[in-house]
C-alpha cells in the first residue's frame, strides 16, 4: 500500500504559515511557511507562502513545525502488560512476562497495535518500527492483524518481524513454549516480507528481519536471518548490548562481546540497526561507526529497567546514525515519543554535562536520525522539498511555553507541547489533539480488551 492509499485518503494541498519552521537538515524560519502538494513538501521558507490555489491554509502562529517523529524501536503487543514486574531487572522482567506473552493471538495484537499506534500518533509520531518476536502457533495471522490495525490508524509501520528459536532447553532465556523452530521463524519472516514489504518511496508498510536477541536466538537463526534479509533486500534489526548480564553471558558462552559476536555473524553494516546498545566500549563504537550500523536509543526503558545509559554523545561524535525509540509500553509505561527527546537530553547530560546533547540534537535524533536508522532518510525525517509530507505542528504559545523564547528548547526541555496537527503524507491523522482516523476512544477500548484477554489469569 502506498502513502497516497492510506486510510485517510489522498493527500491534499496544505499551506502552513506563520509558524517557527525547523527543517532539521538545515535552516530554521521564524514566521515561515511549508507548502504540501500531492503528499509531498512543495515549498519551505521564510515569510508568507507562495500562492497555492485551492489549498487548505493553516494558521501556524504560535506553533512550531517539525518533521513527524520517527520511532525506531517498539513492542506494541506489550501495551497489554503495562505496570507488571515494576522492580525487576531486564532478565527478571522478561522471565515474568514470557508466560503471559505466550497467550498472544491475532485479536490481542490487533488491539494493542490500535492502542499503541494511536498513542504514538498523539505524541507526534508518523513512522513507527515495531519489533514483534512472539508468534505462538495456531493463534491467527498476527502479522496481518498488525498491518491492518496500523493502516486504520494511518501511521507508517516498519514491521521488524522478530523471532526466537532458543528456549530454555537450548540454554536460552524464554520458555520453550514461546519460541519457533529455526525453519518456522525463517519461513514466517520470508512470508511477512513477501506479503507486506512495500519498496515504494511513499510506503506505509516496510518489513525487516529481526531475530530477538543473543540470549533467545540461535547462531543459525542470526546467520540465516542475515542471509534472508540481504537476499530480499530488507533491513536487519535486533537487541544488542542492553545489559551487563548480556555482556557477561556473551563472554562466557561465545568468548567475545555482543558487538564482536554480532560482527562474526554478519550483523554489522549500513542495513543493520541495534536496539539499546547501552554497554559499548570505545572499540565497539568504532566498529559500529565504521560499518554504518544504526542505533535505536530508548532512554526511558533503559532507566526503568536499570540497564544503564547509552553513550549517545560518543555515538553521535563518531558519526553513528542514532534514532529514538519508546521500546515496549510494558517497560516505558506510556512514554510518548516526543518525551524520549526530553529523556535523551537529560540522560546524556547526567553522564557528560550540560553540553553533552542539545535540544536540536535531540529533535534530530527523533526525526532525521530515526529516518536514517530505518533507511528512509531520502524520503522522511526533514522538511525538505520533495520529501513526504509527514509533519507535526506543535502549540508553543500556551501557559508556560509562551515565556521560553526558543520554541525548540520549549518543546524538548519541558513537557511535550500540545499537538495541534499531524499529517502523514499530507493526510490529517491528528487535529487539535484528537485523532481523525481511528478515534482515541475506540483505540483505548481495543487496548483495554487486549489487556483483559492477555492478563485475565494474572489478575485472578
Amino acid at each position: 500500500m502506498s502513502g497516497t492509499d492510506a486510510a485517510t485518503g489522498t493527500g491534499r494541498s496544505v499551506v502552513i504559515e506563520g509558524a517557527h519552521v525547523v527543517t532539521v537538515d538545515g535552516a530554521e524560519y521564524a514566521g515561515g511557511h511549508v507548502v504540501v502538494r500531492e503528499g509531498r513538501i512543495a515549498a519551505v521558507g521564510a515569510g508568507p507562502a507562495p500562492d497555492a490555489p485551492g489549498a487548505e491554509r493553516v494558521d501556524g502562529r504560535g506553533c512550531l513545525v517539525t518533521p513527524g517523529l520517527v520511532n525506531t524501536h517498539n513492542h506494541l503487543y506489550q501495551w497489554a502488560t503495562q505496570g507488571l514486574f515494576a522492580d525487576g531487572t531486564l532478565f527478571e522482567w522478561l522471565v515474568g512476562s514470557y508466560e503471559i506473552w505466550g497467550r498472544l493471538d491475532a485479536g490481542v495484537v490487533s488491539g494493542t497495535t490500535s492502542a499503541g499506534l494511536a498513542h504514538l500518533a498523539l505524541s507526534g509520531c508518523t513512522t513507527a518500527s515495531d519489533h514483534h518476536y512472539i508468534h505462538p502457533s495456531g493463534r491467527g495471522d498476527i502479522v496481518a492483524a498488525e498491518v491492518e490495525a496500523a493502516r486504520e490508524v494511518g501511521v507508517r509501520l516498519d514491521l521488524a518481524r522478530g523471532s526466537m528459536d532458543r528456549g530454555k532447553s537450548q540454554g536460552g532465556l524464554p520458555p520453550d513454549g514461546v519460541v519457533e523452530t529455526l525453519e518456522g521463524a525463517l519461513a514466517g519472516t520470508a512470508a511477512a516480507i513477501d506479503a507486506y514489504h512495500d519498496r515504494a518511496g511513499d510506503a506505509m508498510t516496510r518489513v525487516a528481519v529481526a531475530p530477538c536477541s543473543p540470549f533467545s536466538v540461535s547462531r543459525e537463526l542470526m546467520v540465516e536471518g542475515a542471509a534472508l534479509a540481504r537476499d530480499k533486500g530488507v533491513r536487519m534489526h535486533t537487541h544488542l548490548a542492553e545489559t551487563l548480564d548480556e555482556e557477561e553471558q556473551c563472554l562466557a558462552e561465545f568468548g567475545c562481546t555482543p558487538v564482536e559476536y554480532a560482527e562474526k555473524l554478519g550483523w554489522l553494516g549500513p542495513d543493520v540497526w541495534f536496539a539499546h546498545a547501552v554497554h559499548l566500549s570505545d572499540a565497539a563504537i568504532g566498529r559500529i561507526a565504521a560499518t554504518g550500523t544504526g542505533i535505536a536509543h530508548c532512554p526511558t526503558s533503559n532507566a526503568r529497567l536499570g540497564a544503564g545509559i547509552c553513550r549517545v554523545t560518543e555515538l553521535l561524535d563518531a558519526g553513528v546514525p542514532v534514532g529514538l525509540g519508546v521500546d515496549g509500553p510494558a517497560s516505558s509505561e506510556l512514554t510518548p515519543l516526543a518525551g524520549e527527546m526530553h529523556q535523551a537530553l537529560l540522560m546524556a547530560r547526567a553522564r557528560r554535562g550540560p553540553q553533552a546533547l542539545s535540544a536540536r540534537q535531540a529533535l534530530e535524533m527523533a526525526t532525521l536520525g530515526g529516518a536514517r536508522v530505518l533507511g528512509r532518510d531520502a524520503e522522511l525525517g526533514s522538511l525538505t522539498v520533495g520529501k513526504l509530507a509527514d509533519i507535526a505542528l506543535w502549540r508553543v504559545d500556551g501557559f508556560g511555553y509562551d515565556v521560553v523564547a526558543d520554541p525548540v528548547v520549549a518543546a524538548v526541555f519541558g513537557p511535550t507541547p500540545p499537538l495541534e496537527r499531524l499529517w502523514v503524507g499530507g493526510n490529517t491523522v491528528v487535529d487539535r489533539g484528537e485523532l481523525r482516523t481511528l478515534s482515541a476512544e475506540t483505540a483505548a477500548a481495543r487496548g483495554r480488551a487486549a489487556h483483559r484477554a492477555l492478563t485475565q489469569e494474572v489478575n485472578r
